[in-house]
């Protein structure tokens, strides 16, 4: 294993030879298929460490989990955290990184870090999110001009900077050099993240697009990358069943060596879980041995239903962005695993956070009043307690359905889970 201080090698210097890449990326090491269940447990190796699977991701959007020092993530149980190519790209920028020896060193985190690859981020400044399409809302353009597209091209993607308003472009090689720049063990590859309100040709085309530009990565990736870094390519196709397997098919076929689900997986759950299956169907007997990822997927419930489907990991703002808004996990199903703890019914409150609940904040006896009480008054403590209560509950969730597959009793825990019962 490279030393964590290692800084990642220039982009004139030739690659790392593929012998240093993991012999065997991810191994499976406990299934549990029966009915509609099509869980496994694994192990993906990366230059930095090993991921258990399955696992949560939590975001270091801009080289931090919000709020939490690397080793307070360390032992909530994560073993990965994921940055983000387009904000550290913009800010502070990938060859100041590179210079200061790598994104590991950088943030002062020594496990694997996985980085998305910005066309998430580019695209949505187009389009806006999935929530602001169905919902009707139309994308900002920012103040003077900042965060917009000019223009969509096959050689790239030409914006505006959300932070100034600069001129910039993202292709596939770019994306991709700033990913090596970073020395992230887990790079993804560009695509064209498809809107949800359009029609089969466009998603179609914006498809083929995406592979088009998964082959200038890779080519990119082989020739001037770290040769550890492993590389996610990425399934859109819309809700149209039959581009999606396809685009999975396209995809695993290829040289990545893990897949990731993304772009727009419907307009409500059920939707979803009927994409997400036909990729997670398409994704087995010759190609199972790669991991599989389902980009920016988070709420408990869509966790429990994920692994059962084969997902191997999540990422998910979530956790963190609930909890600087005073929202915290608890077993609670119908009210979406919530209590909002800004709520004044809570001011004279003695209870824990969530009774029972192991984690630092609830430990160490801290109220939902005085927690109320530090929202209030804006104090940072008040969010970071609840940050690090989220995330320490999805950790749990996460280590106690990994288990389940283990034992062979994942029907039990997801049902379980499901019904409330802490984690």
């Amino acid at each position: 294993m490279p030393d964590t201080d290692e800084r990642p090698p220039s982009l004139d210097a030739p690659p790392r030879p593929a012998a240093e890449r993991p012999k065997e990326a991810f191994r499976i090491v406990a299934r549990e298929e029966r009915g509609d269940l099509r869980a496994r447990a694994g192990v993906l190796t990366t230059a930095h460490g090993e991921i258990r699977t399955p696992g949560f991701v939590p975001l270091a959007t801009k080289a931090s989990v919000r709020g939490m020092l690397p080793s307070e993530i360390r032992a909530l149980g994560f073993d990965i955290v994921l940055g983000n190519t387009f904000h550290l790209m913009l800010a502070p920028g990938d060859e100041r990184i590179r210079r200061a020896g790598g994104l590991h060193r950088f943030m002062g985190w020594d496990g694997p870090i996985i980085t998305d690859s910005g066309g998430f981020q580019v695209f949505s400044m187009g389009h806006g999110t999935v929530a602001d399409e169905i919902k009707g809302r139309t994308s900002g353009k920012g103040l003077r001009g900042h965060g917009r597209i000019d223009a969509i091209e096959e050689e790239g993607v030409r914006f505006r900077s959300h932070l100034d308003g600069s001129k910039q472009f993202l292709s596939p090689e770019r994306s991709m050099e700033v990913q090596a720049n970073l020395g992230t063990d887990l790079a993804v590859v560009f695509d064209e993240c498809t809107p949800f309100n359009v029609d089969r040709e466009y998603t179609a085309r914006s498809t083929e697009r995406t592979h088009r530009w998964l082959e200038r990565c890779l080519t990119f990736h082989e020739e001037r990358a770290p040769g550890w870094q492993l590389v996610y390519g990425i399934v859109q196709g819309g809700v149209y069943r039959d581009l999606r397997v396809e685009a999975t098919e396209t995809v695993a076929s290829s040289r990545v060596d893990c897949v990731a689900i993304g772009g727009s997986l419907g307009e409500h759950k059920d939707q979803m879980n009927e994409v997400v299956g036909w990729a997670t169907a398409a994704l087995g007997g010759a190609h199972e041995r790669k991991a599989r990822h389902l980009l920016g997927i988070g709420e408990i419930d869509d966790l429990v239903r994920g692994v059962e489907q084969g997902i191997d990991t999540f990422d998910c703002a979530m956790p963190t962005r609930i909890g600087r808004h005073g929202m915290a996990l608890v077993p609670e199903p119908e009210k979406r695993w919530r209590v909002d703890l800004t709520q004044a019914r809570w001011k004279d409150s003695d209870e824990p956070i969530c009774e029972g609940c192991p984690c630092p904040a609830c430990a160490h006896g801290f109220t939902r009043g005085y927690i109320r009480f530090l929202m209030h008054t804006r104090e940072l403590l008040g969010m970071r307690l609840i940050t690090e209560h989220n995330l320490a509950f999805v950790s749990r969730v996460m280590q106690r359905l990994r288990q389940a597959i283990i034992d062979g009793r994942l029907a039990d825990e997801a049902a379980a889970i499901r019904g409330g019962i802490l984690p």
